[in-house]
């Protein structure tokens, strides 16, 4: 198999194997195990380099495919630009706005749900959530594509 093939899928599995590990195993562990707030806060720390790992490994994903000849790679390249600008957009628009706004929360274990800045977070995280949850079936799509 040549190496833009393997670098591919790689990258890919890499990608959606991460998202999928910190989404459905890694951030439930750190919720069940530390209160909310000690929590949030180690999530809080790790997502930088949740979303940096998912933009290099979506650049590595593009650049080997087309370098590979993998069938279906313009379908493939359409999914991985999609996951690549949900990325983007979590890095650099929504996980800022959600930190500043934590930092705004004293605590979400004191401060009522129906707080505005509480309620604000909420529709970030909801919208965070989702995107995450693109990426993922984005990345699932990939991997029947090969």
């Amino acid at each position: 198999m040549p190496i833009p093939s393997i670098l591919y899928r790689l990258a890919v599995a890499c990608w959606v194997g991460g998202a999928t590990l910190f989404t459905f195993v890694l951030t439930p562990a750190i919720f069940k195990s530390y209160n909310r707030d000690m929590a949030g806060g180690i999530v809080g720390v790790l997502f930088p380099g949740y979303f940096k790992w998912g933009l290099a490994c979506g650049v590595i994903a593009l650049g080997a495919l087309f370098f590979s000849a993998a069938r279906h790679r313009t379908a493939a390249a359409i999914i991985i630009a999609v996951m690549l600008a949900i990325t983007a957009v979590q890095a650099f628009v929504i996980e800022p706005r959600a930190a500043a706004l934590k930092q705004e929360i004293p605590s979400f274990e004191t401060t009522p749900p129906d707080d505005p800045l509480r309620a604000r977070f909420r529709k970030l995280h909801g919208v965070s959530a989702a995107g995450n949850l693109a990426v993922i079936g984005g990345g699932i799509a990939l991997v029947i594509l090969l």
